[in-house]
This record gives structure tokens, sequence and C-alpha cells, in this order.
């Protein structure tokens, strides 16, 4: 099972982004071709954009968000200046310089 590397954007906004059968995603598979729906945990601080998919509404910084949609995390992290380092699974679309994916 694939563990992706935290991403960081370039304004210093940092998030989880995992994607396998063991996370909240779709599809709910290891590996897959690519994913609609992905698994963000513990940014490094509170969004609106995906506040609505929280596990603890109460401690935004503490908790998962299961099964947001790919768009939605584009959204997130273009919002916060693109990503600088980490890895995405695939089927996230992100601004970056470096497009930081890896396909294996």
């Amino acid at each position: 099972m694939k563990r992706y590397k935290r991403v960081k954007c370039k304004d210093g906004f940092s998030v989880s982004i995992q994607a396998s059968r063991s996370d909240y995603c779709s599809p709910r598979i290891d590996d897959a071709w690519e994913y609609a729906e992905v698994e963000l945990g513990y940014p490094s601080q509170p969004d609106w954009l995906i506040m609505e998919y929280a596990e603890d509404k109460t401690q935004p910084r503490k908790t998962c968000y299961g099964y947001v949609p790919v768009e939605t995390v584009y959204l997130l992290l273009t919002k916060h200046g693109g990503v600088v380092e980490g890895e995405v699974p695939k089927g996230v679309p992100v601004y970056s310089e470096q497009f930081p994916r890896q396909n294996k």
C-alpha cells in the first residue's frame, strides 16, 4: 500500500492526501488508475473549502476529511499557491512548477 508524502503549498499550508483500500477514497482500492475522491488529513490550518468533509468539525487541524472530490483538492491546493513539495494520488490535478506525482 502506497503512502504519499505530505503536500506543502507555496504559502506554507500542508495536508496529507491519501488514497488506498484502507482510506476514505473512491475507488477504495490500492493503486487505482485514478481516484475521484481522496482522503485528506491533518491540515496545517482550517479551510472552509474542505470543512464539510471533516470527521470532527470541532478540531479541524486534528481530523480526517473523507471522500473529498479531487476537484475540491485542486481548488484547495491552488488557493494556497500550488504544491511545492510532497505527492498526490493519481487523478488529483495539481498546480505546481514541478508536478510532484509518482506514478509507480
